[in-house]
């Protein structure tokens, strides 16, 4: 690793993520010791600048930071280090020091997971499809998710790549439907393809 902390008054800021979410969990500060403890042990270790000694994040609280990844940047003046928290990380008991949840997101697939549940809470069906949907109950929704795969299916044997990706579309948008009407989100569906990961 090509880190030269001299450069920066003896101390690096080191951005702290989540391995897996990939949210930002906190911001410290590193000097060369404490670099090397972090190596050492795998427990993300800091220079503190208020107690002036070496400080292991979860050495009180038992929320460690356990290491995973150290990358540093492209000038060579701030880490990126992913890591495992355990628990929280932030000292208010907060996820991160942001005060966010440190849950995982899928991009414009969360955010049409949060539409879906909007429009399924405001349950206006005439103006809403979705909430047309969740009005008709599971078996309507199961149905639309059979139909839309059996679609998929046909349209994956044709040369038509632009109706089999719409009909994936489709098909994908009514699963999202059917896993909300179930009580789950599409993270349930992952956490189960982890749990089988070799």
């Amino acid at each position: 690793m090509n880190i030269d902390i001299k450069s920066s008054h003896g101390l690096i800021p080191a951005i702290i993520q989540d391995s897996e979410t990939k949210n930002v969990l906190m911001l410290g500060y590193m000097n060369e010791e404490s670099l090397q403890k972090t190596i050492e042990t795998q427990k993300v270790t800091f220079f503190s600048r208020s107690k002036q000694r070496l400080w292991t994040k979860g050495e009180e609280s038992g929320n460690f930071l356990n290491l995973v990844s150290i990358k540093n940047d492209c000038d060579g003046d701030t880490l990126l280090i992913q890591a495992k928290p355990v628990g929280p990380t932030c000292h208010t008991g907060a996820d991160t020091c942001w005060q966010e949840p440190n849950s995982p997101e899928y991009g414009f697939i969360s955010n049409l997971e949060n539409t879906i549940k909007t429009r399924r809470e405001n349950a206006d069906s005439e103006k809403s499809y979705v909430a047309s949907l969740f009005e008709k109950g599971i078996n309507k929704i199961a149905q639309k998710v059979g139909e839309e795969a059996v679609e998929v299916v046909i349209e994956a044997k044709d040369d038509n790549d632009e109706l089999f990706l719409s009909e994936s579309a489709d098909l994908l948008f009514h699963y999202l439907i059917l896993l909300q009407a179930k009580g789950y989100q599409l993270n349930d569906v992952v956490n189960i393809l982890k749990s089988r990961q070799k």
